[in-house]
């Protein structure tokens, strides 16, 4: 056993209320640049709906991922090196700009410099890539709330998949039974199909904490990864020649903070937290020959940080103590392994996604709520999970590799929960017979929920900082009386040291923390600080 810390998001589809803040807060934070005007590191699609680029889910077209050759073995949908060699100066293989969408921005000074006449002025669209006007036929949103479901939701993989399952039958009253949003980043994989597509070697997954990054010095420029990646998360930029890719927001992380795409989610869905796992167990996961099988397969190479055991291993391979007391603290681990209520995305990719999902069940308690039941009841509930198996169905095709089963108990946990919190809020005594038939009792469906709807910033990140121990050795704050500072407590009239406001006290945390969390008590005053309470 070779015990590894990943940094994991779970995300509560439930709570997504589509207002796309994360995708605008992400691309202003890392791609409001040239060259990045169609790279959305974050996206949120409408389900059902082709997604960004279009019909990315389609491996068949796109080779994106891992597949099992005769023997069992992982190997790169794409092809081999051989195939590879033939294709790096011109790989068809990979989404154009059409499958994702040409910019564009509006001519305003059409509107603001038109003279004064009987004819309204009209700002036409320009492309941001070549600068010529041209006519908007998609977008990274195009479908979104199912805008153009009757003509573009067919093509949708998922929905084609059920069609030849069930039939022709359902038609699109099934695309009408339910939508919901779903929030798209990069998923840190444990067998990041992109790193092994990479020619250049440039994609590389850290080991302190299993992010994913694209060495800007030693990208080519190929492109074999933006085929090798089956989520399409990887972008090229065409200004630098080289490849993007969301970067897990690691100068925030690295001192505690959540993600960009976290911090300013309105609805407050996004847990991140620490998952130990074991990474001798990885390819075995990946190569499970049925697919059915991935989603467990995966969990059991998460390992359990309350077990003694674990945790002498992981002291043993250098996970930090800080890192392993932050895993037994983790939001992630608990709603991944302990609640088992989150599910990874297309796990039949082969590449071990570490961004899971909590699947919606509003869609169900709607629909009992229209036929004029109570949508909270445990028990209606539970029987309109049953009957409507195409939502179910359709869940699987996303997040079990059409193995409705996981995706039933997920959702079972979630209705428990549910009836048994409308019972507690209305005084009444909740059934324990629901919380039994899920294999929950009430203390665990309570932290459940408290987890879910009413859990606070710190309990929703709970962020390690990268190798604090080793840092805090050589912060400012160590430093001697006589390196420029008169007074080991700071300058001696109380003014700023020599690292910003309050740096040269014993008692400040890293300077790149300092930077990020020192002044917030003085930035949220309504007066200035006096000097001995403005450092944290």
């Amino acid at each position: 056993m070779r015990v590894m810390a990943q940094l994991a998001m779970v995300m509560n589809l439930d709570k997504c209320i589509g207002c796309h803040t994360c995708s605008v807060t992400c691309k202003q934070t890392w791609t409001n640049r040239q060259g990045t005007e169609y790279v959305w590191f974050n996206n949120v699609e409408t389900r059902p709906g082709l997604g960004y680029p279009r019909r990315y889910e389609d491996q068949d077209k796109w080779r994106g991922g891992w597949r099992l050759d005769r023997r069992g073995r992982l190997r790169l949908r794409q092809g081999g090196r051989l195939h590879k060699l033939a294709s790096i100066f011109a790989n068809p293989v990979m989404p154009t700009l059409q499958d994702y969408y040409e910019p564009w921005t509006y001519d305003y000074r059409a509107l603001t410099d038109a003279p004064l006449g009987e004819d309204y002025p009209v700002a036409r669209p320009h492309s941001l890539i070549t600068g010529r006007p041209m006519a908007v036929e998609w977008s990274p949103n195009w479908d979104d709330d199912l805008g153009g479901a009757p003509e573009h939701a067919a093509a949708d993989p998922n929905v084609e998949r059920l069609r030849k399952e069930v039939g022709e039958r359902i038609r699109f009253q099934y695309e009408q039974s339910f939508m919901f949003y779903l929030p798209r980043i990069c998923e840190h994989c444990l067998n990041p199909a992109c790193a092994a597509a990479c020619p250049s070697g440039a994609i590389y997954k850290r080991a302190e904490d299993g992010i994913v990054l694209v060495d800007q010095d030693g990208c080519r420029g190929w492109r074999q990864c933006v085929t090798g990646c089956p989520y399409k998360k990887i972008y090229f930029n065409h200004r630098t020649g080289k490849a993007e890719k969301c970067t897990f927001c690691y100068p925030r992380t690295e001192v505690g903070l959540p993600t960009v795409c976290s911090e300013t989610c309105v609805g407050r869905l996004r847990y991140l937290g620490v998952l130990l796992y074991d990474a001798d167990r990885v390819t075995a996961a990946a190569s499970v020959a049925d697919e059915h099988d991935l989603y467990e397969a995966q969990l059991g190479v998460f390992l359990d940080p309350e077990d003694p055991e674990t945790r002498r291993a992981a002291e043993r391979d250098g996970v930090p103590h800080d890192w392993i007391e932050a895993a037994r603290r983790s939001p992630v681990h608990a709603l991944i392994s302990t609640y088992r209520v989150a599910l990874p995305l297309h796990p039949e990719y082969r590449t071990l996604p570490m961004v899971w999902y909590i699947p919606p069940l509003s869609p169900v308690v709607e629909e009992v709520a229209a036929a004029g039941h109570d949508g909270e009841d445990a028990g209606n509930l539970f029987g309109a999970i049953d009957a409507l198996r195409i939502p179910v169905d359709y869940l699987a095709g996303l997040f079990t590799a059409g193995d409705p089963g996981p995706v039933r108990a997920a959702l079972d946990r979630l209705a428990a929960m549910r009836a048994h919190m409308r019972a507690v809020n209305l005084g009444r005594d909740p059934d324990p017979a629901a919380a039994e038939a899920v294999g929950l009792d009430a203390t665990s469906i309570e932290d459940l929920f408290r987890l879910l709807a009413i859990a606070k910033y710190e309990d929703r990140y709970v962020i390690p900082t990268a190798a604090r121990a080793d840092a805090e050795r050589l912060e400012e704050s160590a430093l001697p009386a006589g390196c420029g500072l008169d007074h080991a407590d700071g300058a001696p009239d109380g003014t700023d040291g020599p690292f910003g406001a309050g740096s040269g006290r014993r008692s400040l945390p890293l300077v790149t923390i300092e930077t990020f969390h020192g002044l917030r008590r003085r930035q949220n005053a309504d007066r200035p600080a006096p000097p001995e309470e403005s450092s944290p």
